[in-house]
């Protein structure tokens, strides 16, 4: 390969990185951090906190919903015609514009601050789907481990520095002569925008992808062929089936507290610079944890490793029901980050294993829709205890339904047998 096409190369990489870099911002910002605050403390004051928490679970159950409709057939679409930096590019302008929506939206207007949340996580998932699928793209095979870590790392950094930028604005609204917090989140909606817009484009400039014309129509057709063929080839592997089942109903749980973390400490009425500053403490435990957890995962064993990381997910919701004090918030945050990457990248080790090699791209778009469909049912549970209940406590307990069954079911695995399941394909 020349000098010029090397350079054309690493360019393509670290344009299609930078995008990681870009869009995590949103979710440590907006998702994960002051959107929920927001909509408790100054878009929906007048609700009543149960149903505050019932319409963020909503929110988050039905960003992700429309995800797992819409991935298959837009994906096959893609593949078919082409058009995978195309439709990235849809999404996350459609998530862009959406967060810079919410920067506008006045107090009390709930209705609208939750519409626009909506389509804005739509727009940040959807892009996700097609930023994944550009991967082999911009990268050989042999180099995608090392490409992919590098968007996950710039992802960690992007998204944390950001984070931090504005957590200190929110603390410290003085600095940039902001009348309160309040302003200061306001205003962190405006710069997740323009972070996310700035760094895709390096994405849009410098990855191509051959364009090969088909009808929609076609498209259409087969991606819901390429979904039936999915289904049944996954019924002729019964171990891959259970070993999905246990991660969809364990990962729920984890993403779930990811997601609604924030909204539950605001229900208990901890103050939210606080909620803030722990949500960013999670953030920068949880990248050097999962790499530890990797090492440990070979020592242990994989199962044995991710089985003690559900274990550890179940006692910190216990004790995250029971907290209501500041100090015990961050102590809960410093443990859901020990263990809530090595639960992510377990778990993709150990599907790698028993899912048939000659296979791996198409049970992995099953594992990663399956992802998006885990973010469904755990915030909508969360949302309607709260509402039954009245009870934000209550409505956190209810997670460990989902990480029994699915650590039952994961420890119910015969991982031998399945292994050996996937070696007799290889053979």
């Amino acid at each position: 390969m020349s000098g010029e096409a090397v350079d054309r190369s690493r360019r393509r990489v670290w344009a299609w990185a930078l995008y990681d870099w870009g869009n995590s911002a949103f979710a440590t910002v907006v998702m994960a951090g002051f959107f929920p605050i927001l909509f408790r403390e100054y878009w929906a004051g007048e609700l009543a906190g149960s149903e505050v928490t019932f319409w963020l679970g909503a929110a988050n159950a039905l960003s992700s919903l429309a995800i797992v409709l819409l991935a298959p057939l837009l994906g096959a679409i893609a593949d078919q015609g082409g058009l995978r930096r195309q439709l990235l590019a849809l999404f996350a302008l459609l998530g862009i514009a959406m967060t810079l929506g919410l920067w506008q939206v006045r107090a009390g207007a709930w209705p609208l601050a939750w519409l626009l949340f909506v389509l804005a996580a739509v727009g940040f998932m959807g892009a996700n789907v097609f930023y994944d699928a550009l991967l082999g793209l911009v990268s050989p095979e042999s180099e995608f481990d090392r490409v992919s870590a590098l968007g996950y790392g710039l992802g960690y950094l992007g998204g944390g520095l950001v984070f931090l930028g504005c957590t200190l604005a929110v603390l410290h609204p003085e600095w940039l002569g902001l009348a309160d917090a309040g302003q200061a989140m306001r205003l962190s909606f405006l710069v997740v925008a323009l972070w996310w817009l700035v760094f895709s484009l390096p994405l849009l400039w410098w990855v191509r992808e051959p364009r090969r014309p088909v009808s929609w129509p076609k498209a259409a057709s087969g991606g819901a062929r390429q979904l039936v063929d999915t289904f049944r080839h996954l019924r002729r592997y019964r171990h891959v089936l259970w070993f999905l089942l246990a991660y969809w109903l364990y990962i729920d749980g984890v993403d779930t507290i990811v997601r609604m973390a924030v909204d539950y400490g605001g229900a208990l009425g901890l103050d939210s610079r606080a909620l803030i500053q722990a949500l960013l403490l999670t953030q920068f435990v949880a990248f050097p944890a999962a790499i530890a957890y990797g090492w440990l995962g070979q020592r242990l064993g994989t199962r044995p490793a991710l089985l003690g990381g559900i274990a550890a997910y179940a006692l910190i919701t216990l004790w995250g029901a029971m907290i209501d004090r500041v100090w015990e918030f961050y102590a809960v945050a410093v443990a859901i980050g020990l263990v809530q990457g090595g639960v992510q990248a377990l778990s993709r080790a150990l599907y790698a294993r028993i899912v048939p090699p000659d296979r791996q791209a198409e049970f992995f778009g099953f594992y990663n829709m399956l992802g998006k469909f885990a973010a469904v049912l755990g915030p909508l549970l969360v949302g309607i205890v709260a509402a039954l209940t009245d009870s934000a406590r209550a409505s956190m307990m209810s997670l460990l339904l989902l990480f029994a069954a699915g650590g039952w079911l994961l420890w119910r695995l015969d991982v031998q047998a399945a292994e050996a399941a996937a070696r007799k394909e290889r053979e």
